[in-house]
């Protein structure tokens, strides 16, 4: 390049750097975290970090009822607010190499819950922080914080590899965020008989007090079978709740064909477990049976179009007086 374009150069780049957003790196407390440390370190130069895992792993798990509840499952994202009339817990479960991520603005309270397996994580946050973000309108009232549950110390190092993904990627925001939970991999590590498991394996959030808890879930409805096929079909990270209408959207949904979708039927249980999950020994009982029920789904579906979804149209559910999730027909839309 000619010396006079170096010059030329050398003018516009701090005018661009500055036109460009400031990146707003990860805090615990008022320090940076430290993205080259490993999870066991990082709570070495923070103990609060501990001190919080711990009274996270030492609770019994509690029994969410639909009263107020809404599930989310694998890739998929909801976000609420305190003042939502239908909807104050958000959880989710059967997380062993997979995180639970919940986000929180303390001025607005809008809460997000999400369930990361690593797909693609750096988009994933960027657009939960959008979600959360939008339900403020004074960001200066209160900070964000973002809570991390989940993983384990499993073989394969997916906890681990996660766990620093999702460290970096809100790192990398444009927006100041506080981790106030970390409750992954060595810090939710338990073993038996010689072999690892998580200690948590589903979170509850209450959006009126902030509140997180170690939860059991029995409901994960609903259309469990139709957004279970949509993930394991390779759908991407997805919105689920719409907080001004207090209304849950399933779909419409598009996938191809499961790849030897009657292959894997004709399987026994050991070779499904095996070859369908990410960590064979620390998978839930019911692990096989949902992925079977799932698969059959699948078969039964190759291509959902108008048999799921008239006229391409979503499922659009609404909470009835009992608390229960009821589809809301067209003409009540």
């Amino acid at each position: 390049m000619p010396v006079g374009g170096q010059e030329e150069e050398a003018r516009r780049v701090p005018a661009l750097a500055r036109a460009l957003p400031a990146i707003m790196p990860l805090f615990v407390g008022d320090q940076r975290i430290d993205l080259s440390l490993s999870a066991a370190q990082l709570v070495e130069r923070h103990p609060g970090l501990e001190e919080r895992a711990k009274a996270l792993t030492c609770q019994p798990a509690r029994t969410v009822g639909p009263k107020g509840f809404l599930y989310v499952q694998q890739r998929e994202f909801a976000v609420t607010a305190p003042n939502d009339s239908s909807v104050y817990v958000l959880g989710s479960d059967d997380a062993t190499t997979c995180h639970l991520v919940v986000l929180r603005d303390t001025g607005s309270g809008a809460t997000c819950l999400t369930h990361c397996d690593g797909s693609d994580t750096e988009a994933e946050v960027s657009v939960i922080l959008g979600s959360v973000k939008s339900f403020s309108s004074k960001p200066a009232d209160g900070r964000l914080e973002v809570h991390l549950v989940g993983g384990f110390n499993d073989d394969k190092g997916l906890s681990q590899n996660l766990t620093s993904d999702l460290l970096r990627a809100f790192d990398n925001q444009q927006d100041e965020i506080h981790l106030v939970t970390f409750c992954v991999t060595e810090l939710n590590d338990m073993v038996k008989n010689g072999f690892h498991f998580p200690v948590i394996y589903g979170i509850g959030v209450n959006v009126r007090t902030a509140e997180i808890f170690s939860a059991s879930i029995q409901d994960h409805g609903p259309d469990e079978n139709i957004r279970s096929a949509r993930m394991l079909a390779g759908g991407a990270m997805i919105s689920l709740y719409d907080a001004k209408t207090e209304q849950l959207y399933v779909g419409p949904y598009h996938w191809m064909p499961f790849p030897f979708v009657n292959f894997w039927l004709e399987q026994e249980d050991e070779q499904l477990l095996k070859n369908l999950s990410t960590s064979p020994l620390a998978e839930p009982p019911h692990f096989v049976s949902h992925i079977r029920a799932t698969l059959t789904f699948l078969q039964e579906h190759p291509f959902p179009g108008n048999s799921l979804f008239a006229d391409k149209k979503p499922r659009v559910y609404k909470k009835n007086k009992e608390g229960l999730w009821e589809r809301v027909l067209p003409d009540k839309m």
